[in-house]
């Protein structure tokens, strides 16, 4: 008679092998489906600011009233000459026929006006209008091939807001390829250093690739159905923050799985437990990110409210990645995953007591036996940085200051200003009653930082649509300056006083001054809604009160630090204009996201081993076992933002600095010294009011604590 009783391990070591290797085939074929994605986001990406603006921002108001006035859906592109000896006549027929040439061509408007001379005879400037319903960028390329071939002597530019479009999109263009290679080649090379093994860092960069190409076939899908809005900073923002979170969330469940293979013999065993153990943090981090960055759908400005759905489709398949693909890979390649420095089955060897982590160890113990000393001294240095927050500019800059480095719109604004009334070929708009009309033009131009202010007309008579008339006026300023905002404000503010009027000013310029008020309001709504959103997130998980206070305000306050050093280099060696208000927005939203990230998977664990141990003692071990899996994706988390840099927009090189840098504060003092001097100074009242703050400590003294330890 056959033994029956080995028949039933059999199955199951089955089922060791299949499951994984399903869930590695399910992930290769998601990959494939949605990867190409990646390389199409920009294709449904909007970088028109107008289209930023809520429906009722008074400069979308005049843009949408405009199209009565305005039989053609076109923006304004400037052709600008300039030749120091003079312009020649030679000059002139070329830029005559030249632009001639492309007048009703596929994105171009009908007409080109003829070239317009300056007073000083050094320059010409010739308005080409760019159809706004194709591809803006690729028409103004078009056209600056075109004047490629400018007589010698004489510069030539393409400026003006349909100059600009072509320019952030040469700027975004490195997004899809430049942005993700320096990405991938600095995540790669970090984890090289940190596990010291060929094979495992390819796991977990795999896992955020096919991460990033599930968060990009979700985006694509649905800002093809209308669902979203997409533009090119949400695009670069959710590549660097789908590649950060997923390879952090993988190190944490690496490193745990690391631990159980030194004290569980079954690697399988191992694992689970470590899947188990890492679930919940992890979780509870990415709901935490999603939970803040969904915060910005409260904002009015449009490119804001799309990038909160973005990523938090980011983080959502970022969790789903980093979960399921890394233990169908470790599953299958078990121990040889470390190689060659595979961890040994060693009961008696304690992961989290120092044995495998000696210089964690080390400093556990150092923050347990001055804990005072420590937070207080930590305290002090974060308040010097944070004292010159304040000093932070970020009230608006110039749309000519987006870029970083010389860009052909940028120039050529420069070269108008110096000879033409800088504002010419970018009206600014004004739409007011039939019968104050005449009023609202004189108040129009009365207003210092008006050139000229005229009807427009049909024939010799003001046109009128629907018992409303519009004023064009041309600005003294360049058209994307401050200078000019402010100038719009005035006229906003002279228009207002004008009885029965009921006037609107709008326009490119307006639109800027609009998208900043926006962004400011926002900031301010924003801001304290994420702290009570992170708040409660922190409370259900820590079943606390005082921890997750004492984590949100540790976090806030290494915002500020980050803020004061920022403004410090802004305003000092890198000589920044100035920053758009948003960039703090964005900044705060992040840094409080995912800085109060490397908090959770700290006080989890410390959670853990204080049910088992006690406060004092779960603090040490879990600032032991955590300590370098935190800092090594502290490290990757800051490289992966620090590479938004590449993209020469001052916008995102700002919001790189800060989040690499408030990341790095973060992981390395705030979670490192603040946070465990702060519980271990507390002791078990940190975990008011759950039971957990009542329960006797095993031996409070340190000496006990470490010696134990």
């Amino acid at each position: 008679m056959p033994d029956k009783t080995d028949s039933s391990p059999r199955p199951t070591r089955k089922l060791r092998w299949l499951i994984p290797a399903l869930l590695l085939l399910a992930w290769l074929i998601v990959g494939g489906i949605t990867g190409p994605f990646a390389g199409k986001l920009a294709s449904v990406a909007s970088n028109d600011s107008s289209s930023f603006l809520p429906a009722s921002a008074e400069s979308t108001q005049v843009q949408n009233l405009l199209a009565d006035f305005q039989d053609t859906d076109e923006i304004p592109g400037i052709v600008i000459a300039e030749r120091s000896g003079g312009i020649t006549p030679g000059d002139l027929e070329f830029l005559r026929t030249t632009t001639s040439e492309v007048a009703g061509q596929p994105g171009f408007g009908p007409a080109v006006s003829p070239p317009i001379p300056s007073q000083d005879g050094q320059a010409a400037q010739v308005f080409v209008p760019i159809d706004s319903a194709g591809e803006p960028a690729d028409t103004v390329e078009i056209l600056r091939d075109k004047l490629a071939d400018a007589p010698d002597g004489l510069t030539v530019a393409v400026t003006g807001p349909a100059g600009q479009v072509a320019d952030l999109g040469e700027a975004f263009a490195g997004i899809d390829g430049l942005l993700l290679l320096v990405a991938g080649t600095v995540v790669i090379l970090i984890l090289i250093v940190v596990y010291r093994s060929p094979i495992l860092p390819f796991v977990v960069l795999i896992s955020a690739v096919f991460a990033l190409g599930l968060a990009s076939g979700l985006v694509y899908f649905l800002t093809k159905q209308g669902v979203l809005d997409l533009n090119g900073q949400s695009q670069g923002i959710l590549f660097i923050l789908v590649f950060g979170a997923a390879t952090d969330y993988a190190l944490l469940l690496v490193s745990r799985y690391r631990e159980e293979l030194i004290a569980t013999e079954d690697k399988y065993a191992a694992l689970r437990q470590a899947w188990r153990a890492t679930i919940e943090p992890v979780a509870a981090s990415a709901g935490t990110v999603i939970a803040g960055v969904l915060c910005l759908m409260l904002s009015d400005l449009n490119s804001n409210k799309s990038l909160g759905p973005v990523a938090a489709i980011g983080i959502l398949a970022s969790f789903l990645a980093s979960m399921t693909f890394p233990p169908a890979a470790l599953a299958l390649l078990v121990r040889t995953a470390f190689w060659p420095l595979r961890p040994r089955y060693a009961p008696q060897t304690s992961a989290d007591s120092g044995a495998t982590h000696r210089l964690w160890k080390r400093i556990a113990d150092t923050v347990a036996s001055k804990p005072r000393a420590i937070w207080a001294g930590t305290l002090i240095l974060l308040l010097i940085g944070a004292a010159f927050a304040p000093t932070f500019k970020a009230d608006g800059i110039a749309s000519t200051d987006f870029f970083m480095g010389s860009v052909e719109s940028v120039e050529g604004a420069e070269i108008q200003a110096r000879h033409f009334d800088a504002g010419s070929g970018t009206p600014t708009y004004v739409i007011a009653d039939q019968g104050a009309g005449t009023a609202v033009l004189d108040a129009v131009r009365a207003t210092d930082g008006v050139a000229g202010a005229e009807l427009i007309t049909e024939g010799s008579a003001p046109m009128v649509r629907d018992g409303k008339v519009a004023v064009t006026a041309t600005l003294t300023d360049n058209a994307e300056s401050l200078a000019a905002q402010d100038t719009v404000a005035d006229i906003r503010s002279a228009v207002g006083q004008v009885p029965n009027a009921n006037a609107l000013v709008g326009g490119t310029t307006a639109i800027d001054l609009d998208t900043r008020e926006t962004s400011i309001h926002d900031r301010n709504l924003i801001i304290p809604i994420v702290l009570i959103v992170v708040f409660l997130v922190l409370v259900a998980l820590l079943r606390s009160v005082l921890a997750p206070a004492i984590l949100l305000a540790t976090t806030v306050l290494s915002f500020a630090t980050t803020l004061g050093v920022a403004a410090l280099l802004f305003n000092g060696p890198f000589g920044f204009p100035g920053a758009d208000p948003v960039v703090p927005l964005f900044a705060f939203v992040f840094l409080v996201a995912l800085g109060i990230d490397y908090n959770i998977f700290l006080m989890t664990r410390v959670r853990e081993e204080a049910l088992r141990h006690g406060t004092r003692i779960g603090m040490i071990r879990g600032l032991t076992a955590t300590g370098g899996v935190i800092t090594s994706a502290g490290v990757v988390l800051a490289a992966t933002f620090a590479a938004l840099a590449v993209i020469p927009l001052l916008f995102l090189v700002q919001v790189a600095f800060l989040v690499a840098f408030g990341v790095l504060v973060d992981t390395l003092i705030v979670r490192t010294l603040l946070v465990p001097a702060l519980t271990l100074d507390i002791g078990r009242k940190i975990w008011w009011p759950s039971a957990l703050a009542k329960r006797e400590e095993e031996d409070t003294t340190p000496e006990s604590v470490l010696e134990r330890a």
